[in-house]
C-alpha cells in the first residue's frame, strides 16, 4: 500500500488504471500490453488452482467411510462452499434440472472475472516500474493492471456469454420456439415490432450491459483508490503538521476503499454470472410454463372422479 501511494504521488492517478503498452509495432499496433500479461497470469492461476482443487474435492477410497466425502484442506473447502452455493442457491432455482450441465460454463465465468478483478488489486504495474525505471519513463509494462476494466476484455466476455445463452435457448426451444419467443405472443403486425426489439435486446442490449457494467465498476473503483492515495503525494514538500495528518487520512481512507474494492471484485463476478443465468432462464420461461401447464392439466385429468355408477334398485325384502 505504501509503495503504491508513493508511485501514485508522482503522476496522474488515472495512469495507473489505464492499460499500458509493452510491444508496439512501427504502425502503432499493440502486440503486447500490461493487461494481456495479467490475462495470461490469470489463466495460469485458474488452471493450476483448478487442477489442485479438483484433486482436493474428489471422493476418497470407500475404506475411509464418510471421511471420503470430506474436503480436508481449508482453502479448498472454502472454494467448494462457493461453488456449491452458486450451483444450489443461485443457478438451480432458475435452471432446474439443466443446472449441472450448464454450471461448468457459469463457474468458469465467475472465477475468470473474480481472479482478474483480484489481480487488479495487486500493484504489479507499480512493481514493474520500480524494477525498471526506463519502463516507468516510457509508460510501458509487460504485466499489471485490471484486465476486467478494459472494455475490450469485458466486451469479449459479454459476446461469449451472449452466444452461449442464445445457443442454449435455441437448443432448448428449437428454432421455431426461439423465434416465437421473440414475438412474445403479440398479434401481427405488432409482432414485427416486438420481434425487432427482442432481437435488439437479446443480441445487443444485454451483452452491452454486461460489458459496460463490469468495466465501469472496476474502473471507477480503481480511480477512486488512486485519487485517495494521490493526496499523500500532494503534501510531500509541506511541513510535518500538514504532511502527517493528510498522509494518515489518505492511507486510512485508501485502505477502506481497498476493502470496498475487494468486496466489489467479488460482487461484480457474482453479478456477471448471475445475469447470464437469468438470461438463460428468461428464454426458457414461456416453454417451461407451457410444459408445467400441460402437466397440471394431465394431473387434473388423472385425479378427476369417475362417473357416477348407474343406480341399481334394491329389491324390497318385504
Amino acid at each position: 500500500m505504501l509503495s503504491s501511494s508513493l508511485m501514485l504521488a508522482a503522476a496522474n492517478p488515472a495512469d495507473h488504471v489505464y492499460n499500458h503498452p509493452f510491444w508496439v509495432t512501427e504502425g502503432g499496433l499493440w502486440l503486447w500490453s500490461a493487461q494481456q500479461g495479467t490475462l495470461v497470469l490469470s489463466l495460469i492461476i485458474i488452471v493450476i488452482v483448478g487442477l489442485w482443487f479438483a484433486k482436493q474435492v474428489q471422493t476418497g477410497p470407500a475404506s475411509d467411510g464418510s471421511a471420503a466425502y470430506t474436503t480436508k484442506n481449508p482453502f479448498a473447502h472454502m472454494l467448494e462452499v462457493i461453488c456449491v452455493y452458486l450451483r444450489e442457491e443461485i443457478a438451480r432455482p432458475l435452471l432446474g434440472d439443466r443446472t449441472n450441465k450448464l454450471m461448468p460454463f457459469l463457474w468458469t465465468i465467475f472465477w475468470f472475472v473474480l481472479v482478474n478483478n483480484m489481480l487488479g488489486m495487486v500493484p504489479l504495474l507499480d512493481l514493474m516500474h520500480l524494477l525498471n525505471s526506463d519502463w516507468k519513463k516510457a509508460h510501458i509494462a509487460p504485466i499489471g493492471g485490471t484486465a476486467t476494466q478494459n472494455i475490450a476484455v469485458t466486451g469479449v466476455l459479454a459476446v461469449i456469454a451472449m452466444i452461449f445463452f442464445n445457443l442454449i435457448a435455441i437448443r432448448h426451444l428449437g428454432i421455431g420456439g426461439f423465434l416465437k419467443h421473440m414475438t412474445a405472443g403479440a398479434p401481427f403486425p405488432a409482432s414485427i415490432a416486438v420481434f425487432a426489439l427482442e432481437i435488439l435486446g437479446q443480441f445487443v442490449i444485454k451483452p452491452f450491459a454486461l460489458a459496460v457494467r463490469l468495466a465501469a465498476n472496476m474502473t471507477g473503483g480503481h480511480v477512486l483508490l488512486a485519487v485517495v492515495l494521490f493526496f499523500s503525494g500532494m503534501v510531500v514538500n509541506q511541513g510535518f503538521f500538514v504532511r502527517a495528518p493528510v498522509t494518515l487520512i489518505s492511507v486510512v481512507g485508501g485502505f477502506a476503499v481497498f476493502l470496498l474494492e475487494v468486496f466489489v471484485a467479488f460482487m461484480q463476478a457474482f453479478i456477471f454470472m448471475f445475469l447470464v443465468t437469468v438470461f438463460i432462464a428468461l428464454m426458457d420461461h414461456d416453454h417451461d410454463h407451457e410444459h408445467d401447464h400441460e402437466h397440471e392439466h394431465h394431473d387434473e385429468h388423472e385425479r378427476a372422479p369417475d362417473a357416477d355408477p348407474v343406480a341399481v334398485p334394491i329389491p324390497n325384502p318385504a
